[in-house]
């Protein structure tokens, strides 16, 4: 008994250190932030005629009035030169902000565009969430030195190492750390944006040798693009931003030693092979018509998250409240795009009562041998039951069904579109996926919009995506699940994760008994 007391008081004193700790660390950093925080900004406004892309979207605004013209963007490396063509048409302004930029192939030939910009008189302004960037300080603070160039970064560590300083700060701020940017957003001289799913790197162009992610943004002009920039601005000036000058020393190399590194890349037979696609278009009106053409509409909203949503204990100004709005308006027909979907008990529910109006429901997501986070697939897996009994619709994913060929040829597919439509009347694209996590934790934003044609073209897109050669079908075969691949005749019946490693399987088994739902 004795011992147990000693022990009981040993972790006692343990707990009391770590939340005054805690406290402590966080008043620290909260003092160190408003010291740290950069000057306020703002977009550039559009002056008529100034620049190239001024000069091609005047006429289009003058012929459309108040409405918005959107393009969807399906296809990964077209994706890619919609980005170089932007930044090279720019004339004033490049406002970026993503969730990550990887220090790829890809990466660096879109880094080289941004830099190639700022050299021309363009104001560049980055921000990136910093959770993924450990390690790339050096780039992110060589490229901050270049006159026209500013990088922050959104919820930043301190401490930039990965020693025990750094681990301290993680463990004593690891409930504020665990709010992230996952928004996207590339927006040209204020008159051109795209909004979506990718962030920067080889998997979201087709560059990589493994798995490719299948995914979407919208390119916007007109209108809207002014309330994407008015949704930077806020982040940008938020106290939840703190300028990469202020967190990482000036490295020793320079922007030639940068110069040189990107050239490096451009002069790859993957960067050549990029760089020629992008000199096949006609220019940037070629590489934003997307799949379907543009779309001209008065019914188009980017809707985001607050920056601050960390501390705002209102869900009433989160994205996830107008699009609730949005689907509650659904008649007869629901199709969603997730790639980490775990409904939870309250959405579950939600579900369950529009399948009691009689709505179709057809959920597209990652089987758990295309998943790239196994955890979250953990999370989704217990509520396949419930989803089948009550008629919704599942397919998940094939990892091995047939894709097209990327940059370096052939490779595995991931979902990583997140989108719906609703009936045929309403879609959204963005950078929100159905889970706790996007919800509740990650600021998210996407585009909400009423177009026939564009609507049509995100139904067929998801309907390829659930097609017998991309997608199992999940059914009950009493209370057990199976999954029907429909590549062969007569169908093959899975009766465990297909084509899953037993690692794999496990893994999710174990996550599916945590309480840790809330995270995913």
């Amino acid at each position: 008994m004795k011992l147990f007391r000693r022990i009981l008081r040993i972790v006692l004193w343990l707990l009391a250190a770590l939340v005054a700790g805690s406290l402590l660390s966080l008043y620290a950093y909260g003092r160190f932030a408003e010291r740290a925080r950069g000057e306020e900004g703002h977009a550039l406004a559009p002056v008529a005629g100034q620049t190239a892309i001024d000069r091609w979207v005047e006429p289009l605004l003058a012929a459309h009035g108040q409405r918005s013209g959107l393009a969807l963007q399906m296809d990964n490396v077209d994706a890619f030169a919609a980005r170089a063509l932007s930044a090279r048409a720019a004339g004033r302004s490049l406002d970026l902000m993503y969730y990550l930029w990887h220090d790829d192939l890809s990466g660096r030939l879109l880094l080289a565009e941004v830099l190639a910009a700022a050299e021309r008189g363009v104001r560049v302004r980055m921000l990136l969430d910093d959770i993924n960037a450990h390690g790339k300080d050096a780039v992110l603070r060589v490229l901050d030195t270049h006159p026209r160039v500013e990088v922050r970064m959104f919820n930043p560590s301190r401490n930039r190492g990965t020693g025990i300083r750094r681990a301290v700060e993680l463990l004593t701020r690891a409930i504020s750390l665990n709010r992230r940017m996952h928004n996207k957003a590339w927006i040209a001289d204020n008159r051109i944006a795209l909004v979506g799913g990718r962030n920067v790197g080889d998997e979201y162009f087709d560059a990589a040798a493994g798995v490719n992610f299948l995914d979407a943004d919208l390119a916007l002009v007109g209108p809207v693009v002014a309330d994407t920039s008015a949704i930077f601005d806020r982040f940008w000036n938020s106290e939840m931003v703190i300028p990469i000058a202020a967190l990482a020393k000036r490295p020793g190399r320079d922007l030639d030693d940068l110069r040189a590194r990107l050239a490096h890349a451009a002069a790859s037979d993957g960067g050549r092979a990029f760089l020629d696609h992008v000199a096949a278009r006609n220019g940037v009106d070629d590489a934003l018509q997307g799949a379907g053409g543009v779309c001209w509409s008065d019914q188009v909203a980017v809707v985001s998250d607050p920056a601050d949503k960390a501390t705002d204990n209102d869900p009433a100004g989160w994205l996830i409240t107008p699009v609730v709005a949005a689907i509650e308006r659904v008649q007869r027909d629901l199709r969603l795009m997730s790639p980490y979907f775990v409904p939870g008990e309250e959405g579950l529910a939600w579900l369950l009562r529009l399948r009691e109006r009689g709505v179709r429901i057809a959920v597209a997501t990652n089987s758990l041998a295309a998943t790239d986070v196994v955890a979250v697939h953990g999370g989704y897996a217990p509520y396949r039951r419930a989803l089948l009994q009550a008629g919704v619709e599942l397919y998940e994913l094939m990892a091995t069904g047939p894709v097209d060929a990327g940059v370096f040829g052939s490779s595995g597919a991931s979902l990583h579109t997140k989108a719906f439509t609703v009936d045929d009347a309403l879609g959204f694209v963005g950078s929100l996926n159905f889970d706790p996590r996007s919800i509740n934790l990650n600021t998210e934003m996407g585009v909400l919009f009423a177009c026939p044609d564009l609507v049509a073209a995100l139904q067929a897109a998801f309907d390829g995506k659930i097609d017998a050669g991309a997608s199992y079908r999940l059914w009950l075969d009493g209370d057990s699940l199976r999954w029907e691949d429909r590549r062969s005749q007569p169908p093959r019946q899975w009766t465990r994760e297909p084509e899953a490693s037993a690692w794999r399987r496990g893994l999710a088994r174990v996550v599916s008994w945590l309480p840790i739902e809330s995270q995913l």
